[in-house]
């Protein structure tokens, strides 16, 4: 039986990131305000104060606008503080799904669920 961990995403340190990425290109939240459309800026100081994540809309034009994947955005849970990110998120997880193997008509082995 095989044990895959359910990931878990850290939002303080997503918006964390969020704010270090914005800092490193040298983008204002104005700049992400205007990019966005919104009409008050509150939804990105929410991100970077990680009360709230963007959507997955939102999450993909911000990596699009900060040029990095929608992956090097989210920081998984238990992940310390400047670790580098590249790992898969689920090594970093909290509780474990176990899901017994299934084997496709194309030979190829899967767990039941994966898509």
């Amino acid at each position: 039986m095989r044990v895959i961990p359910f990931p878990v995403i850290d939002p303080a340190a997503t918006g964390q990131n969020i704010l270090r990425l914005r800092l490193e290109r040298g983008l204002s939240v104005r700049d992400l305000q205007a990019y966005f459309g919104f009409e008050e800026p509150q939804a990105i100081y929410k991100w970077q104060r990680g009360k709230s994540l963007p959507s997955v809309d939102n999450l993909y034009a911000l990596g699009a606008l900060l040029g990095v994947p929608m992956d090097e955005i989210l920081v998984p849970a238990g992940t310390a503080p400047g670790q580098i990110l590249s790992e898969p998120q689920a090594d970093a997880c909290g509780s474990a799904h176990i899901l017994p193997p299934v084997r496709w008509a194309s030979g190829i082995r899967r767990t039941a669920g994966a898509a």
